[in-house]
């Protein structure tokens, strides 16, 4: 996040919208733009690239929390979105869509800093968590390749699996590579090969 937060709120009342602006501009040094329609959403989303998204909604449907979380870009930024009245699983649909906070009984002006710093706390934890998760997986898959590599070696040049290892990491030290990288390339080769 940038040091002067940027906000996009989405709120089709304008004297709603007002109320929220002057809360938000209490909260600090705030970068706000106000969208009152949810139909060019996305667009005004990207074009803006703001830090936050905040949507204030009375009593929205399944279908319409789900467009409107996804068009507001969660998986980029914290997504914050009140609302007035929420019926039964709603909110684990907000959550699910990737929404940082759901707030039901609306946008109280006073309880709105913390909720808003909440959702970032929140979406800076689920963004380190799928950086980890990307990491693992990554990792995972380059343990199988360089276990097949190994296992090739170990047929071809009857090898212990120790001795098919130095080999890929003599050759990956030689080459300025990385073990998973010249694996790759020796199974990538034999695939070819046969």
């Amino acid at each position: 996040m940038s040091e002067l937060l940027s906000i996009v709120v989405v709120e089709s009342d304008r004297d709603r919208a007002l109320q929220i602006v002057d809360s938000l501009r209490k909260a600090g040094e705030i970068e706000i733009y106000v969208i009152g329609t949810t139909t060019s959403l996305s667009r005004e989303v990207q074009k803006r690239q703001p830090d936050v998204v905040l949507i204030d909604i009375e009593n929205p449907s399944r279908d319409t929390l789900e467009e409107l979380a996804l068009a507001s870009g969660p998986l980029e930024r914290p997504v914050a979105m009140f609302v007035d009245q929420s019926d039964d699983g709603l909110s684990a649909a907000a959550i699910e869509a990737g929404v940082s906070a759901y707030v039901v009984d609306g946008l109280q002006p006073g309880r709105l800093k913390p909720i808003l710093d909440a959702a970032i706390a929140r979406f800076k934890m689920f963004e380190r968590m799928r950086k980890e998760l990307a990491a693992t997986k990554q990792a995972l898959e380059e343990r199988k390749v360089i276990d097949r590599a190994k296992g090739m070696l170990m047929k071809a040049k009857g090898l212990s699996e120790n001795e098919a290892y130095d080999i890929l990491r003599k050759t990956a030290m030689g080459q300025n590579k990385r073990v998973a990288d010249v694996a790759d390339a020796l199974v990538t080769a034999a695939g070819l090969l046969s």
